[in-house]
């Protein structure tokens, strides 16, 4: 279960809230202090950095693309998000991932997730998924939401599986696979 958080973030998407998570609409403010690399982005999210930050796979030509679709399509607001882990003790909260979407052809969204290796293997990134996943599909226009990744990746299938997508046949990138859920 998903619920909408009261949020500090802009551009007309709420955080996202779920039983052990927050995750946070990435906006060009948080892009362009991420850019500077010099920890400012802790501060406009409210959260923690470790040094593991950025996860894996968060590469300039992903950064790029948000960066782009953030301004070429408002209407995505909130299909990129942080993924912030309160802390039950009191001591703050930790930055700890990242998921988001791409628009694609006839109202498919593609998402991808991400982790840092001290949070993996927790449940987190699929209750992160889960949620984006379940928001999405309430959103006007998206019909259908899937996930690609290398059939010897099964715990990145797990993920898509537990996000309720079942098999759609074979990814864009060679040797890739394609799970899809439909609204």
């Amino acid at each position: 279960m998903i619920w909408p958080f009261s949020s500090c973030s802009a551009g007309g998407a709420d955080d996202l809230k779920t039983d052990r998570l927050r995750l946070v609409p990435i906006t060009p403010e948080m892009m362009a202090s991420e850019a500077l690399a010099d920890g400012s982005l802790a501060k406009v999210i409210h959260a923690r950095l470790t040094p593991e930050w950025p996860p894996e796979h968060w590469e300039l030509h992903v950064f790029e693309m948000i960066s782009k679709q953030l301004i070429d399509e408002p209407k995505t607001a909130g299909w990129h998000r942080y993924v912030v882990l309160p802390d039950s003790y009191g001591c703050g909260k930790t930055l700890i991932g990242a998921v988001g979407g791409f628009p694609k052809a006839e109202g498919d969204v593609e998402i991808g997730y991400s982790t840092l290796p001290a949070f993996q293997r927790k449940g987190y990134g699929t209750e992160a998924a889960v949620a984006l996943v379940e928001w999405l599909l309430k959103r006007k226009n998206v019909r259908s939401v899937s996930a690609q990744t290398f059939p010897s990746l099964p715990e990145s299938i797990k993920v898509m599986e537990r996000c309720g997508m079942s098999f759609a046949g074979a990814g864009d990138e060679e040797g890739t696979v394609r799970y899809r859920r439909l609204r």
